[in-house]
């Protein structure tokens, strides 16, 4: 995919049926749904007015988009069930495509489907793909100095747009170093992560370790591994320090 200009918006029709539940009622179905990169990294589902099944109730705000002008916001409604504020017009957005849509906000929503199969935090750009190779390279972590993890059985995980991802398995960690955290976190192409901190001395380095125990079916080649973030600790891959990449998470 070609990067859209700044303050350009990238429109594309899906063909996947997708629908939209809010207290168990069907909300939208549509075969016509509509991806609109509102934000670079991940586009958001905009669908036929026509094929809303909720009512859509005007709330009298409106927002406003330097690209996609001014919408109006609206509750909507499903057999008594209401989500305030749920969902935007462009009526009149200077991106014409926009005009006859409706963006449903994705956590509003109870469930949303692509075909039959659930997704989740948003939908999934056709253009990220995530590879899981399985590898012998020997991956050493350090992090202030002390080694934290050593590995020959790498899972490396690419991810479009991302720099690559060791996932280790547990036995290769220092589990003593190792502080659970509450933190958890969701992602639409492996599921919900679980966290840990990692103290050195009196310095704790929080939420810098991650792993999915139950990751989704697409991703399970690296279930119950643990990975850090490169952007935060030293990575030496057969021997040879990496850089530290710059991303929305240095």
């Amino acid at each position: 995919m070609t990067e859209p200009k700044r303050g350009l918006v990238k429109v594309e029709t899906s063909h996947k049926r997708v629908r939209a539940y809010l207290g168990g009622r069907l909300v939208a179905d549509s075969v016509r749904p509509v991806l609109v990169w509102e934000s670079p990294h991940y586009p958001t589902y905009y669908l036929p007015v026509a094929d809303i099944r909720a009512e859509l109730i005007p709330t009298g705000a409106t927002q406003h988009s330097p690209s996609r002008g001014e919408a109006t916001v609206y509750d909507v409604a499903a057999d008594g069930i209401t989500a305030a504020g749920a969902a935007v017009r462009y009526l009149d957005s200077p991106l014409p495509q926009l005009n006859e849509l409706v963006r449903l906000e994705f956590p509003r929503m109870d469930e949303w489907f692509e075909e039959d199969e659930p997704i989740y935090v948003h939908p999934r750009d056709p253009y990220t793909r995530v590879d899981i190779l399985g590898s012998s390279r020997h991956v050493r972590v350090e992090i202030d100095g002390v080694t934290v993890a050593d590995s020959h059985n790498p899972r490396i995980l690419f991810e479009t747009g991302l720099p690559p991802r060791y996932y280790l398995p547990r036995t290769d960690v220092r589990q003593d170093l190792l502080c659970p955290s509450d933190t958890h976190t969701a992602c639409p192409y492996k599921g919900t992560a679980e966290y840990w901190s990692v103290r050195i001395g009196e310095t704790e380095h929080r939420d810098i370790v991650w792993g999915y125990r139950t990751p989704l079916p697409e991703s399970e080649k690296i279930a119950g591994l643990v990975a850090f973030y490169n952007e935060k600790v030293d990575i030496y891959l057969d021997g040879e320090l990496q850089d530290r990449p710059r991303t929305l998470f240095s």
